[in-house]
């Protein structure tokens, strides 16, 4: 079997659904089947693509309704899609995130084999929200009309696809290579007088980063042997570096973008990670990141990570806009050992599930029942 995965973002650049679809492919090709990637070339690669990823178009910038930069497809030569589809003679088309403008609509409207879709992301409450997709609407038919299978990495992705078309949704959740994050051990801070705080992710309004600085703050006046180290670039990251200055609050580090090796090293380090994410997240990878190297978190209480941080999890979730309680939350899991012994114990067993392998698995199933179907 000839498996074709469609990304519609920079796959060089980090994010749920590049890694994602980078770890779904090694996967399958662990097992044998051939596997290519096609993505838009992004604006910073002038060369080939590498082996088994194929440019299709190029990529540009744009902003999300919910103030997320992303670089997707946004041009195609007329006979490019045509060109790459007749040459590879795909057996089955996954192609992730197909709304986002415009590479998956392209790749849909003109495949000739079975396509399997999955939907990672939502979009918040909002009026802007409400009027694009009455604009989309209209758009999504044609897409919806040509795909095989539908699966959503979470159940409220899940909802948000069901409401819009009355289709059959399988939900197959994001996953982590548990091989990767199994080498590197978290020591904590047991040999430092410091106790580290983690975060990393985008520095944009709706991560909810600011709260979690006026959370430490509140925190810190209690006890001054915490640290907050923030990992991570975006649109907000000067505007929180100068409240950070301005309130004169001690002992808080911004790293700025980090590597995947520096990511893995800092939560090797960390003796708490928190997320505080108020919407537009449909799943959390970065939790499972944290479980893996097994670090005690704190989430936002948004719909997505309520979806992910189930059972004893649900210690992690918090609203991080109550700012008491949040500085709370925070002391609790950083200090209590026998609450985080408890934590420990549920995630390093809970986090197994997400293993790619068994992720692959569930698609696989699919593959073979459309393959059954022909």
């Amino acid at each position: 079997m000839k498996i074709g995965i469609v990304c519609p973002y920079d796959i060089f650049r980090g994010g749920g659904v590049q890694e994602h679809v980078l770890a779904q492919a090694e996967e399958l090709r662990k097992r044998g089947y051939v596997v290519k990637i096609l993505t838009p070339r992004p604006l910073s690669v002038k060369t080939i693509a590498p082996k088994d990823v194929i440019f299709a178009g190029n990529s540009a910038k744009v902003k999300t309704p919910i103030k997320t930069t992303l670089e997707l497809g946004a041009s195609f030569g007329r006979d490019t899609i045509d060109e790459i589809l007749l040459n590879e003679n795909f057996d089955i088309l996954h192609v992730h995130e197909p709304e986002v403008p415009f590479m998956g609509a392209q790749v849909i409207s003109k495949a000739r084999c079975p396509i399997v879709a999955t939907f990672h992301a939502i979009h918040p409450d909002t009026p802007m929200s409400w009027t694009i997709e009455a604009f989309r609407i209209p758009y999504s038919r044609s897409i919806f009309s040509n795909l095989t299978e539908i699966t959503a990495v979470s159940e409220v992705a899940a909802d948000f696809v069901r409401e819009r078309t009355g289709r059959r949704v399988s939900i197959i959740p994001n996953g982590i290579n548990l091989d990767k994050y199994s080498k590197v051990k978290n020591s904590g801070s047991s040999s430092r007088k410091t106790k580290n705080i983690l975060y990393v992710g985008r520095l944009e309004k709706r991560k909810g980063v600011k709260y979690l600085i006026r959370a430490f703050a509140k925190l810190s006046e209690k006890d001054d042997k915490v640290k907050l180290v923030i990992a991570g670039d975006g649109s907000d990251r000067e505007k929180l570096e100068d409240w950070v200055k301005h309130k004169n609050i001690k002992r808080v580090e911004f790293l700025g973008f980090v590597t995947d090796k520096q990511k893995l090293a800092l939560f090797a380090k960390a003796d708490l990670f928190c997320s505080p994410a108020l919407y537009g997240e449909s799943f959390g990878i970065v939790l499972l990141e944290a479980m893996a190297m097994g670090v005690v978190t704190v989430a936002g209480n948004n719909e997505g990570y309520k979806g992910v941080m189930q059972d004893t999890g649900q210690l992690s979730i918090v609203d991080p806009t109550r700012i008491s309680e949040f500085a709370d939350r925070l002391g609790y899991l950083l200090n209590d050992e026998a609450v985080r012994r408890l934590w420990l114990d549920w995630s390093s067993e809970y986090v197994k599930q997400f293993d790619y392998k068994f992720v692959v698995d569930k698609y696989l199933e699919l593959y073979n029942k459309i393959a059954s179907q022909k």
